[in-house]
């Protein structure tokens, strides 16, 4: 039984003519988080590919290909990315732009909050007559950056603060509702807003 892509649309099949159109077939990767991947590029509704089910080189770029050994096999990490038999509406990918403080972050690396420990420097010959007395400049810099901190993580914390006041505000407004329809009791309602507390 000849083997066929699993993309919506794909016609091809692992035949003599499609070996020499160059044509290859690549199974579904075993790592969970890439097999999830290529499931959602496939764009497939309640997709479940086994073992043996596979994607054509068609829906593949070129780049993703290594081609210097005698098989012709996938890059790592590579996501089918060619779907030209899609319909209209599933070839439009939407395209959201991040506009808030939050979100941006959210995109920005994180820093790492432990510091690798870093070689400690052999000391330095004092020119002064005092070798513990401390340069002005490096203090000055550690308090500024120190007050940044602490304006930042109050920033955070006015955010969370606000994020939990909406949160409560929604559990109430979805409570008097649910009361209004007559579909929670009383206790339960006074139950709930405790633990809300």
């Amino acid at each position: 039984m000849p083997v066929s892509c699993s993309a919506y649309g794909c016609k091809s099949k692992r035949t003599t003519l499609s070996k020499h159109r160059g044509i290859t077939f690549h199974q579904f990767p075993k790592d969970p988080g890439l097999r999830k991947a290529w499931i959602l590029a496939s764009r497939r509704m309640d997709f479940k590919p086994s073992n043996n089910t596979v994607l054509c080189s068609e829906h593949f770029t070129e780049a993703d290909f290594d081609r210097t050994g005698q098989t012709v096999r996938l890059r790592d990490g590579v996501i089918p990315s060619v779907f030209t038999s899609f319909p209209k509406h599933l070839k439009k990918k939407p395209v959201k732009i991040r506009s808030t403080r939050t979100s941006s972050r959210a995109l920005e690396p994180i820093k790492d909050p432990v510091p690798a420990p870093k070689c400690p420097e052999p000391p330095k010959p004092s020119l002064s007559d005092h070798h513990y007395a401390l340069d002005p400049n490096q203090i000055k810099k550690k308090i500024s950056d120190a007050h940044a901190r602490i304006e930042e993580l109050e920033r955070q914390l006015r955010n969370a603060k606000d994020r939990e006041r909406r949160q409560k505000e929604a559990l109430n407004s979805l409570l008097d509702d649910l009361d209004a329809r007559g579909m929670i009791s009383g206790e339960m309602q006074i139950q709930l807003l405790q633990e809300s507390d």
